[in-house]
């Protein structure tokens, strides 16, 4: 698999503030990528820096092996932030002059106005455009120019919930075209609906980076003590067992998926026997993600 960005030791200093403290990711061709985190992670810095429009305090990345440059750039297509268009004019008329400025070919435009759905509007002026049809011509205009990669920095804030699902299903459907897509949210849902991999940041800080469908797996690991010979005998008839091995004289009981700390203390409870020690050493990823994400930090 081809390595489309690498970013090494990323960091952007605000003052004081870290935004974005020695980053290392990467991201391979086809993939799509999702940076969760919440507001104030740094997601925004990041995309800012790899777009050219924040310089880094000190760290680097480089596109398709090379350092960015003007070159580099015109590979990508990006909606940072509301890109502008013309009111009065339409929204076939704001791609054609989209094209003009970033010299990209006005043939594509037909199938870039398929592909977002907007077809059957693109003779209507942008302002009778709503919410939704306004964000689904932002990501046309990035795909004019025909990149390799697209760039969304929270592509469906704002929105209603229709709204987010054509957004979403756009999403997939560039991705399955064969773009490399990196998109910044702070939804799990929907790095999870529409993201191949993700990487979750915390004030800046790098806390996981892995395929999506990790997320089910890393379920919560237990740890149990009683007094009670035969303990690691009923702790493998325990139903939410997925493994069992001792270590320090304390059992570590991985569990299965949707089995938790509560369900093993019953368990036992029932069998008559009264847990001297139980803990819970590692949440499921899901449940470690929703805390990171409700850890509403600073802004930015």
């Amino acid at each position: 698999m081809e390595t489309v960005l690498s970013i090494q030791k990323l960091t952007k200093n605000f003052g004081k503030l870290c935004a974005v403290n020695n980053l290392d990711l990467e991201v391979k061709k086809g993939q799509v990528f999702g940076m969760l985190g919440p507001n104030g992670s740094g997601k925004t810095t990041t995309l800012g820096m790899l777009m050219g429009v924040v310089n880094p305090t000190s760290g680097s990345f480089s596109w398709f092996g090379e350092p960015a440059s003007h070159l580099t750039r015109k590979k990508i297509g990006a909606v940072l932030e509301h890109p502008i268009f013309y009111p009065y004019l339409s929204g076939q008329k704001n791609l054609e002059l989209n094209a003009m400025i970033k010299g990209a070919d006005p043939g594509n435009i037909p199938k870039v106005l398929e592909t977002v759905e907007l077809t059957a509007r693109k003779d209507d002026k942008f302002r009778t455009y709503s919410l939704g049809m306004k964000q689904r011509l932002a990501i046309a205009s990035a795909l004019v120019s025909d990149p390799i990669i697209l760039i969304l920095d929270e592509p469906t804030n704002g929105l209603d919930p229709m709204g987010i699902a054509e957004i979403r299903e756009i999403i997939k459907k560039i991705a399955a075209d064969g773009k490399t897509i990196i998109l910044a949210s702070h939804l799990l849902d929907e790095v999870q609906k529409v993201c191949t991999h993700f990487a979750v940041l915390k004030r800046g800080t790098l806390m996981h980076t892995g395929p999506v469908d990790d997320v089910g797996k890393g379920e919560e690991l237990v740890e149990v003590q009683a007094y009670h010979d035969d303990l690691g005998v009923l702790l493998q008839e325990f139903m939410g067992s997925a493994s069992i091995k001792k270590e320090n004289g304390l059992f570590q009981v991985m569990m299965k998926d949707g089995y938790h700390s509560k369900d093993l203390n019953r368990f036992l409870f029932d069998k008559g026997i009264v847990a001297s020690h139980l803990a819970t050493r590692k949440k499921s990823l899901e449940k470690q993600f929703l805390e990171i994400l409700s850890d509403a930090g600073h802004h930015g």
